[in-house]
């Protein structure tokens, strides 16, 4: 008996069905049968299963003789299931990756509950990937398993089969089978969630759902939507014939007449002729099965009572009311906002004709979000040793939590913006301001870059137009010419700059501030920032960050990171941290940094504001070709390069020289050497050290912990002798890991390997 029986019908989806097989098939746990319905499929849907099980034992091929319809289907699949648990698959969609492995755990973990609901992604067909809007309602805080009436809240998520598994003796108990008809899932679903005697949730995204370009069978033009009186009849009468849920019909009236309202109000359900029919019918519903309730909404109240009267033209001359209204306030507000543009740059213009104020300073970082990277080291650094010096940082509201106490906070045009780079006498970012900047004689700008350069950058992209796109490089150097200070932390970088940003500027050879704090912080530190971000105590962190790809429109992780850590055992824990031009986590439904997750090894801190302070409370870095290694090699802490797509990543963007051949730690070039680089310890042998040595001797010689104190007594001061000179490398003390250079580790017992590396770090 498998653990799983997973059910997938298939009418009609060749061009999809391939992908959904194989995303169970793949999955990191075996114990399963996949019972593949080809529903009398026209197209080849029913060679593609064959196909597959003659390929794998697992795999139970289905042939209906006629089609019965994606209930019925579920149906036939159902009554060959053998396993401990149904999940339910459509065919156009997919498994995650280790999505059964991480329901197997939650079920066992929650004494096999009656239902575990878990969550989704829908994945469009433009490539991106959005996660279930009320995903916060799967938490896995609080006790479980529990009953519906304990998290009536569960009832927003999608009412589907395809996001539950559901214990297979419960089905049977309960006599659950799925309707002929549309909307199939209502009378399958309520049902089984007010049924159950013991619910479970899991917090993690398995399944993606497929948002295909022409939509899904409910967007087309049918009388077959007037299913939905029938559904929700057997939704009503499964409960009448169970005193113990009657408790629920006043919440399931509510979600009925919204079901009836979205059915009739989206566009291009129902034909044009049987509109005013549906409504009549939702009405004889309504009074059939009206409960009352709590209070609702005045636009809820406004919904219900014109689908209980069945005001058909009423309610098609308020939808047309609503249409005219939103158009109008659009092309308001679109009027409004240009105006305030004109007179926001009218008084821009007025503010340049007005004194420069010498004791003000503004500051900014990639493209207004928080405060951090070097203009966020400069900022603290001028209130530090330039004290007379007002600082001021612009940020998106969103960011405003991450600016420090005393710093004024200015948002992206607002006339206090404009004011404050119209008068402020120095100017400080990693990137351009507003092209509309205009520089005025006696500011100036500090510009601080944000990283060593590996890939190409500045007028190099002129010959890597994938990376390139649409930079207008005259616009470019225009800006170039608008800097006073470059920043760089090592010849190669000063070097580059003058090149690809040719310039009048001076260079300023004083390492990275942002760096400064790796150099300064204490073991006390490290052991605080480890505690806030949920490391466990004594595990091993990998800070694993990845750079953004020029030649991908979708920027998914290509390593599979719980398979990662399953392999490493439980002492690894990943911190997963994405390119800050990309939202939302590396894996999806992956726990924020700090979530209390009943133990996920895999937290996301793609939206932890400080890189910095990742580096300090990790134990080891995994990156590609992001600049963040030459900042962590200043820790002198282990460096894995995974460089699986080194040929494709420097084919589009271009690189000045090959990491493979000077890397700074063990190479892998695939998922699998990098799993061998730690389990056998060599991320951390002697000969990972003898790289990282040459490593930062190349790139971190100016970097000392007091860069940004060089920068404002250079700039701000006049300073150019007395500076405090550079410590050389050897006498630099880092800030220690939270296991002292891994002594306190778990991983102390092992002995690190002193001989040759394997192949993956002979490049």
């Amino acid at each position: 008996m498998p653990r799983f029986s997973v059910i997938v019908p298939a009418y009609k989806v060749q061009a999809y069905l391939h992908e959904c097989l194989e995303s169970v098939l793949s999955q990191s746990y075996p114990d399963l049968e996949l019972i593949a319905v080809d529903d009398c499929s026209p197209d080849a849907c029913g060679a593609i299963i064959d196909e597959f099980a003659a390929r794998d034992p697992r795999v139970r091929p289905l042939h209906l003789p006629e089609n019965r319809g994606l209930g019925r289907a579920r149906n036939a699949g159902l009554e060959q299931a053998t396993g401990d648990y149904l999940v339910f698959l459509d065919s156009d969609d997919t498994l995650t990756a280790d999505a059964l492995y991480a329901i197997a755990d939650r079920i066992k973990e929650t004494d096999e509950p009656d239902v575990l609901v878990y969550d989704y992604a829908r994945t469009h067909w433009s490539g991106e990937t959005v996660r279930n809007k009320v995903a916060d309602q799967l938490t896995e805080r609080g006790p479980a398993p529990f009953r519906l009436a304990d998290r009536p809240g569960l009832l927003k998520v999608l009412m589907v089969a395809w996001n539950k598994a559901y214990r297979r003796d419960f089905v049977a108990r309960e006599g659950l089978l799925f309707p002929p008809g549309y909307y199939e899932d209502t009378p399958w679903t309520y049902p089984a969630l007010m049924a159950a005697e013991s619910i479970a949730t899991l917090d993690r995204v398995c399944v993606h759902y497929r948002q295909r370009r022409q939509g899904n069978i409910l967007g087309t033009t049918s009388r077959r939507h007037f299913d939905v009186f029938e559904q929700y009849d057997r939704v009503f009468a499964f409960i009448e014939s169970r005193p113990q849920l009657l408790c629920w019909r006043s919440l399931l009236f509510r979600r009925m007449v919204d079901h009836f309202s979205t059915v009739f109000t989206r566009p291009g359900r129902l034909p044009r002729a049987a509109r005013a029919e549906f409504l009549r019918r939702a009405r004889t519903q309504y009074r059939r099965y009206r409960t009352p309730g709590a209070p609702l909404p005045l636009r809820s109240r406004l919904r219900h009572t014109l689908v209980g009267l069945g005001l058909h033209r009423t309610y098609r001359v308020l939808q047309r009311a609503m249409t005219v209204r939103r158009r109008t306030i659009k092309l308001t507000s679109r009027l409004l906002r240009a105006l305030r543009a004109a007179v926001l740059q009218l008084h821009y213009r007025v503010q340049l004709r007005l004194p420069l104020r010498a004791d003000r300073a503004v500051f900014a970082a990639y493209w207004g979000r928080g405060h951090g990277c070097n203009p966020g080291a400069l900022e603290a650094a001028f209130r530090a040793h330039a004290p007379h010096i007002r600082t001021a940082w612009i940020a998106r509201p969103e960011h405003h939590a991450t600016i420090p106490p005393g710093t004024r906070r200015l948002v992206p045009g607002s006339a206090a913006h404009w004011t404050a780079l119209a008068r402020s006498k120095y100017l400080v970012n990693n990137v351009n301001f507003d092209r509309r900047l205009v520089k005025r004689r006696g500011q100036v700008f500090v510009q601080t870059q944000h990283g060593t350069p590996l890939k190409h950058m500045g007028l190099d992209l002129q010959e890597r137009p994938a990376a390139a796109r649409d930079l207008d490089f005259a616009t470019l150097l225009k800006g170039v010419d608008t800097w006073d200070y470059v920043l760089s932390a090592n010849r190669h970088t000063t070097l580059t700059w003058e090149r690809v940003y040719p310039g009048g500027y001076t260079t300023l050879d004083y390492g990275y501030p942002r760096n400064d704090v790796l150099l300064r912080a204490t073991a006390a530190d490290v052991t605080r920032l480890r505690a806030c971000l949920g490391i466990p105590e004594g595990a091993v962190a990998i800070l694993y960050a990845p750079t953004h790809r020029d030649y991908r429109v979708t920027q998914h992780t290509s390593l599979d990171l719980e398979r990662v850590l399953r392999r490493l055992g439980p002492r690894f824990v990943i911190l997963a941290r994405a390119h800050y031009w990309h939202d939302g986590p590396l894996t999806a439904g992956t726990p924020a940094a700090g979530t209390p997750t009943g133990g996920a090894r895999v937290i996301d801190v793609s939206g932890h504001p400080s890189v910095e302070t990742l580096c300090l409370a990790s134990d080891a870095l995994v990156t590609d070709y992001s600049s963040v290694m030459f900042d962590y090699a200043n820790l002198d802490r282990p460096i894995v390069i995974h460089a699986e797509d080194w040929e494709a990543y420097e084919a589009a963007r271009g690189t000045y020289f090959d990491v493979r051949a000077f890397p700074p730690g063990a190479v892998a070039r695939n998922e699998d050497e990098l799993i061998d680089i730690f389990a056998s310890g060599h991320w951390r042998g002697s000969r990972s050290a003898q790289l990282r040595t040459a490593f930062r001797e190349r790139f971190c010689p100016y970097d000392d912990g007091r860069a940004a104190e060089r920068v404002v007594r250079h700039v701000v001061m006049g300073e150019t002798a007395g500076l405090p000179p550079v410590v050389p490398l050897h006498e630099r003390r880092p800030a220690p890991s939270a296991a002292s250079a891994l002594a306190r580790s778990p991983l102390a017992t092992v002995p690190p390997p002193s001989g040759p590396l394997p192949v993956t770090e002979s490049h």
